[in-house]
């Protein structure tokens, strides 16, 4: 029975981080190809696509007070309630902004409602990530913690994946279709899939874990503040080690959009052409990572990884600035297959740096901080780079080595911390020997 939850909690942690992501990436996606023009018409293109960027970093602010909210909540109440009422949370947000007239229609309310529902979905997806990797982790055997968290991860791709296909559709309309109505309806489509997420996720039992310590009366009145006195150093470090896994992404996924169409001059569906493909080796490759991690050492792994990802992003932009489809997949693959195994793995890592009364909350804060700071500004700073140094892909370059670079400090900095302290494998003991 207890195999059978592992794998049903690793599945509703694929289903439920999917549909989450589908909804972030639907933004995403939207900012770089039409919602500074349907938001923010009074701007040029560049500052248009700006303006919409920023929009798009809102929603990475609210996930930090979301990580902080919910990882207390999470460690106070259990994993299983915080993931059904962030799923509802994320849906309706997205549907609504699917829903929001045009500026022309009712002027600056058009962005003030956009800038709104944008931060709903902050919140929703600042306390989704720890606990679908919490309930993937925790409900899995001791020995394959890493490639079942990697499960939650694997949400991502797919996410993404989905949002490609259903924008891939909408971009066949004419240029009018797509800015009148087309752009809304992968927005209008979150609403069917909170349903069948929130079905999914409420069929599964509650963390072990969790369980056994609310049993032995193990909780914490106040984990955040037992997590912030204690693990401070825990959670710079785990946030450092995800940089790349998570500015990356928007790095290839979103700010890439924005940089080939306005400064290579390829079309809008060559390049969502050329971002399936690539999302597909993601998604195939991610398991993988974990399941060899698994085997020779997540931090063997991490460390290999994070030092990889310094040197592809320059082969990436050479096969880039070549204009030919396929190469430009091959470069924008050899980087995000790289960065993906990275992410794949810090998901278990990170959970298995803290113990279970503070780990909703450790997992969370860590992973939101460094999303707000390095993933919700990448795009914006991508295009300030790109326009600054026009035909210059270098700056673009050394900025992805900067934030390979930021990982890499990361995964040694919990070695130092993991070294220091001896007891770290006992760490449980020590939190409750503290809150007794």
């Amino acid at each position: 029975m207890k195999k059978d939850q592992s794998k049903r909690a690793a599945a509703a942690a694929f289903m439920g981080t999917t549909i989450e992501f589908y909804d972030f990436y639907v933004y995403a996606t939207a900012a770089a190809l039409i919602l500074g023009t349907v938001f923010f018409p009074e701007t040029d293109p560049v500052t248009g696509t700006l303006a919409s960027f920023a929009t798009l970093a809102v929603g990475f602010v609210a996930r930090p007070m979301a990580g902080i909210v919910f990882g207390h909540l999470g460690d106070r109440l259990g994993r299983k309630k915080m993931l059904l009422f962030t799923m509802v949370l994320m849906g309706l947000a997205t549907t609504c902004i699917g829903l929001i007239p045009s500026y022309h229609s009712i002027g600056i309310w058009a962005p003030i409602l956009l800038v709104l529902f944008r931060f709903l979905q902050g919140i929703s997806v600042g306390g989704e990530w720890g606990g679908a990797v919490l309930m993937a982790s925790e409900h899995a055997p001791k020995e394959k913690k890493t490639f079942f968290a990697s499960f939650a991860q694997l949400g991502s791709p797919a996410g993404l994946i989905l949002c490609l296909l259903v924008f891939r559709g909408v971009s066949t309309l004419d240029e009018q279709a797509f800015a009148s109505w087309g752009w809304r309806v992968p927005f209008l489509l979150s609403f069917i899939l909170m349903g069948v997420g929130f079905l999914i996720r409420f069929g599964i039992e509650e963390s072990p874990e969790f369980k056994e310590a609310k049993e032995n009366d193990q909780t914490l009145k106040h984990p955040v503040k037992e997590l912030l006195s204690n693990y401070l150093p825990h959670v710079i470090f785990a946030g450092l080690t995800m940089t790349i896994g998570t500015a990356g992404f928007f790095f290839t996924n979103t700010f890439m959009i924005t940089y080939v169409t306005q400064y290579l001059e390829i079309s809008k569906a060559t390049i969502l052409d050329a971002l399936f493909l690539v999302t597909i080796f993601q998604f195939l490759t991610m398991p993988v990572a974990a399941w060899i991690a698994d085997k020779v050492g997540s931090q063997r792994f991490l460390t290999i990884a994070a030092i990889l990802c310094i040197l592809v992003p320059y082969p990436m932009f050479m096969l880039v600035e070549t204009k030919n489809i396929i190469l430009i997949t091959c470069g924008i693959s050899l980087a995000v297959v790289t960065l993906s195994a990275l992410y794949a793995v810090a998901a278990g890592f990170m959970a298995n740096i803290f113990p279970t009364q503070v780990r909703y909350s450790g997992i969370s804060i860590s992973y939101q901080f460094i999303a707000a700071l390095a993933a919700g500004t990448t795009p914006f700073i991508g295009t300030m780079l790109a326009s600054h140094y026009a035909g210059q892909w270098m700056p673009l370059a050394i900025f992805f080595s900067f934030l390979s670079l930021l990982s890499l400090i990361g995964v040694v900095g919990v070695k130092i911390i993991t070294n220091k302290n001896k007891n770290a494998v006992n760490i449980d003991q020590v939190v409750v020997e503290k809150s007794v």
